[in-house]
C-alpha cells in the first residue's frame, strides 16, 4: 500500500494533466451554451482509461521495483543487468551507475594489487628479520651479566612484535591455516608462560597459576598468541613485587588478572578497538593499539568471547570464553 501511495505521488503531474483538460472541456462547453452533459461522458471514459493505464503501469513499476530490491542484496561486481528502461532518463542513470562501477571495479584491482605488494614485502621482511634476530640470541646466550640479561629482554620484545606483524598479515589474509582441534589448555598456557619467565624474573613479578584440567577445542597457535599478548599487556603494566594470575573461572572460561594501573573506565569499552592507546597508551607512548585489537579478531576468528574487567589502581582482568558450540575437532 505504501508503494502505490508513493506511486500515485509520484504520477500526481499526469493526473492533475487530466482533471486540467477535463476543466477546460467543461468550462468551454459551459461558456458557449453547450450541454455540459455532452463532455460528461468523454471525461468519465477517458478517467476510466486513466485507472486502467494507472494499474497497468503500477503493475511494471512494481515488478521493476522488485528486481532493483533483489540487485541491492548482490555484490557490486555481480550487477551487471538492469530492467528495461522507461525512458531517456533511466537510460541515462543506468549508464552512470554502469560507469560508475567499472570505475570501483578498477580502483578496486588497482588496490588490491598494492594491498598483495604490501603484503609480500612485509611477510619477507618478517622471516628476513628472524635471521639476525636468531644471530642475536646465539650471541646473547654465551654471556651472563646484567646487560646481556637486558639486552636479551629487549630482543624477546622484538620477537613479539615481529610475531605480530606476521599474525596481523595472516589474520587479514584470505587464505587461513587454522587447524581446530581438542587441545590441553594447560598445556597452551605453561608454553606462553615459558617464554615470560625472564620478565617474570626481571621485574619480580609472582605468578599465580591454577591449573586448568580442561580440554578445549581451538587452533593452539591461535590461542597461545592471544594469551602472549595478554601476559605482555599484563607484564608491561604491572609495577615491580606486584601479581598476575591465570585461572578458571567459569566452565572454560580463562581469566589472566594482574595487579597493574588498571583501565580507566571511560577507556575500557574501546580497548579493543584498532588503534585505540586510551589514557596508558598516551602515557606510555609506546603502546600501538594494535595488540588488544588482534586478541579480540583472533578469538572472533576461533569462536571465542574476549572481555575485560578493570578499576583504576586495582588491576585488570580478561576474560576468554572458551566454550565452542559450532565447531567440533577435526
Amino acid at each position: 500500500m505504501r508503494l502505490f501511495v508513493l506511486y500515485l505521488r509520484q504520477r500526481r503531474k499526469a493526473a492533475g494533466a487530466l482533471l486540467l483538460f477535463c476543466l477546460i472541456f467543461v468550462v468551454t462547453f459551459w461558456l458557449y451554451h453547450l450541454p455540459v452533459e455532452a463532455v460528461l461522458y468523454p471525461a468519465m471514459l477517458c478517467f476510466v482509461l486513466f485507472i486502467i493505464f494507472i494499474l497497468i503501469d503500477f503493475r511494471k513499476m512494481h515488478k521493476k521495483h522488485a528486481l532493483l530490491q533483489d540487485m541491492k542484496t548482490l555484490p557490486v561486481a555481480m550487477i551487471s543487468d538492469f530492467p528495461e528502461t522507461g525512458g531517456i532518463e533511466e537510460q541515462d542513470y543506468q549508464d552512470l551507475i554502469r560507469r560508475l562501477c567499472a570505475q570501483q571495479a578498477n580502483l578496486e584491482t588497482v588496490m588490491n594489487g598494492r594491498y598483495a605488494d604490501m603484503v609480500d614485502y612485509y611477510t619477507v621482511w618478517v622471516h628476513q628479520i628472524k635471521t639476525p634476530i636468531a644471530s642475536m640470541r646465539l650471541t646473547l646466550q654465551n654471556e651472563d651479566s646484567a646487560v646481556a640479561r637486558k639486552l636479551s629482554a629487549d630482543l624477546f620484545r622484538i620477537e613479539q612484535y615481529v610475531e605480530m606483524v606476521l599474525m596481523f598479515l595472516r589474520l587479514r589474509s584470505s587464505s587461513t591455516d587454522y587447524v581446530f582441534k581438542e587441545y590441553d589448555l594447560d598445556a597452551i598456557i605453561r608454553q606462553s608462560v615459558k617464554k615470560f619467565a625472564g620478565e617474570f624474573i626481571g621485574k619480580k613479578i609472582r605468578l599465580k597459576y591454577e591449573p586448568a584440567y580442561q580440554r578445549v577445542i581451538t587452533d593452539e597457535k591461535w590461542l597461545a598468541f592471544v594469551i602472549e599478548q595478554l601476559l605482555s599487556n599484563a607484564l608491561k603494566y604491572t609495577p615491580a613485587e606486584g601479581i598476575i594470575k591465570i585461572y578458571l573461572n567459569k566452565p572454560k572460561t580463562l581469566c589472566i588478572e594482574d595487579s597493574g594501573i588498571g583501565i580507566a573506565p571511560e577507556d575500557l569499552p574501546r580497548i579493543f578497538e584498532k588503534g585505540y592507546t586510551g589514557y596508558n597508551g598516551r602515557g606510555d607512548k609506546k603502546a600501538s593499539g594494535i595488540g588488544l585489537f588482534l586478541c579480540k579478531s583472533i578469538c572472533g576468528k576461533l569462536g571465542h568471547k574476549i572481555s575485560a574487567s578493570s578499576c583504576l589502581d586495582s588491576g585488570t582482568i580478561i576474560s576468554i570464553n572458551l566454550m565452542q558450540d559450532t565447531l567440533q575437532a577435526e
